[in-house]
């Protein structure tokens, strides 16, 4: 059983799979918003294609804990993602992981234009990984 891990943003949502076993995650693309119906057809797509049963959301907190209006809006997207598709879903805190894998990307000297295509995808890379690390 595959698990699917999403970074939610306003403009892109971000796409990771765990491996078959639940060890790894790996990026998959990252899902340009165009209009609510069109994005969750193309998430039930990779569910359906990678046989997933649970997918995690990173939850974006402010650094206190509490949840601002960012993560209000995942948790709206994720009540439509629930409705529609009704997945397994959980949340995940993913403070910190667009900054970790901005990070990341800098020390890999990966271009500013070329970071902006992959970094909600690497972010769903971390937002998933901590979850499976969560785990064992």
């Amino acid at each position: 059983m595959r698990i699917l891990g999403l970074d939610v943003g306003t403009k892109t949502i971000g796409v990771a799979v765990s491996d078959l076993l639940g060890i790894t995650a790996q990026g998959v693309t990252t899902i340009y918003r165009e209009s609510l119906e069109k994005d969750l057809d193309q998430i039930k797509d990779y569910i359906d294609e990678y046989d997933v049963k649970t997918v995690v959301v990173g939850l974006p907190k402010n650094m206190n804990g509490t949840l601002g209006p960012q993560g209000q809006k995942v948790q709206d997207f994720t009540n439509f993602l629930k409705k529609r598709i009704k997945p397994d879903i959980l949340y995940w805190d993913e403070r910190l992981t667009t900054v970790a894998a901005e990070r990341t990307l800098i020390s890999a000297d990966v271009s500013r234009k070329k970071r902006k295509q992959v970094i909600d995808k690497l972010a769903a890379v971390y937002i998933l990984q901590s979850y499976l690390d969560s785990l064992s």
